[in-house]
Parts: C-alpha cells; structure tokens; sequence
C-alpha cells in the first residue's frame, strides 16, 4: 500500500511539473511573429515583421474604446519608455509594439489619437500597428492572446503583455492593468534583456 502512495506521489509531481513547463516555456517557445503578416503604424507607414531589427521587445495587444486594462497598461508603458530613453536604449535597443486587436472598429484616425494621447511619437521605438482582421486573428493566436465582444461592444480579453529578446523568443509574460502590470519589474527585466 506504501508503494501506491509513493508512485501516486511521484507521478503527481511529474504532472504538475510537466505543466509548470508546459506553460512557462514550452507554450512561450511557440510564439513568433509570422513573417508574412504586414501592418499600418499609426502615421500610415508598412510595418513587416519579417524586416524586423534585432531588439529586446515589450508586445501589447489592446482596444482603444477600453475602459481600463489597455490604456492603463499603454500609460505604463509611456513611463517604462520614459525610463529607458534616459538610458538611451530605447529605439536603439529597446522597442514597444502595440497592436490592437480590434482593427474593424480602431480606424486609422483612432489610432493616431490614441498616439497622441500617449505621446507615443515623442521618440522612435514605439509603433501602434493595425492590420487586417485575417493577419491580427493570426498574429494573436500565435501569442495565445484570446478576445472576444461581450456583446456591449467592450471585449472580454487575456491580460498578457509580452516580452521578447533580439531574437524575438518570448522570454516573460507580464499582466496588463494597474495591479497585474508591474511597471519595475517589466523595467527591470528589459534591462536584464538589453545587458
């Protein structure tokens, strides 16, 4: 009877350890930015992510009519650059995407406000991208980032933003919003990626 307890225990261990990696690595070694999806920056530019420079990058994906999570996290996010460009790393080193998942209804002229609102043109490194509904579908299932309406117009969303080294691998994933966005850590661990 002992000998059932100990395997049971051990094969408990080594389930709960194979999903402890299965959703901190293994899942997070899956997620790339598909070469053939191009995009809209906020001042109307092409944005291809198979031209993209080797840098550390901090992913957001969010909608501009949210009432808290997503602006709340891109205000944090204007702080962090903030930070970095006294550093000088940030555009250089350093870059932030934004990529709202919503492109149906975050027009170009949304988004430019939106820009405005959070000085994201105050420096290079910072783009808001919009694509098609077909591309950002594509480019959000590759980073698990699951939304859907809640039929009121505002969506129900995960909460991750993204960080990723030179070579593009998700290395951290952070919350997003007031209490699940730690703004030192996020910092902190962008300057352990840049060193």
């Amino acid at each position: 009877m002992k000998k059932i307890y100990i395997i049971f225990t051990i094969l408990l261990v080594m389930g709960i350890g194979s999903g402890i990696f299965y959703f901190t690595e293994y899942r997070q070694s899956k997620m790339y930015f598909p070469d053939d999806i191009v995009m809209k920056t906020q001042e109307g530019e092409t944005f291809r992510f198979s031209e993209l420079e080797p840098k550390v990058r901090l992913l957001e994906f969010m909608y501009i009519d949210c009432p808290d999570l997503c602006p709340n996290t891109t205000f944090q996010m204007q702080n962090i650059r903030d930070q970095l460009v006294k550093k000088n790393i940030f555009g250089s080193k350093v870059e932030f995407l934004t990529i709202t998942f919503n492109p149906e209804k975050d027009s170009a002229k949304k988004i430019d406000a939106y820009a405005n609102t959070f000085e994201v043109n105050k420096t290079d490194g910072w783009e808001i991208l919009r694509g098609s509904p077909e591309d950002t579908k594509k480019l959000t299932d590759q980073f698990d980032f699951l939304f859907r309406d809640s039929g009121t117009g505002e969506f129900v969303h995960t909460t991750a933003t993204y960080l990723l080294d030179v070579e593009n691998r998700v290395v951290k994933v952070f919350g997003m919003g007031e209490f699940d966005f730690d703004k030192e850590a996020v910092y902190k661990a962008i300057l352990k990626e840049v060193d």
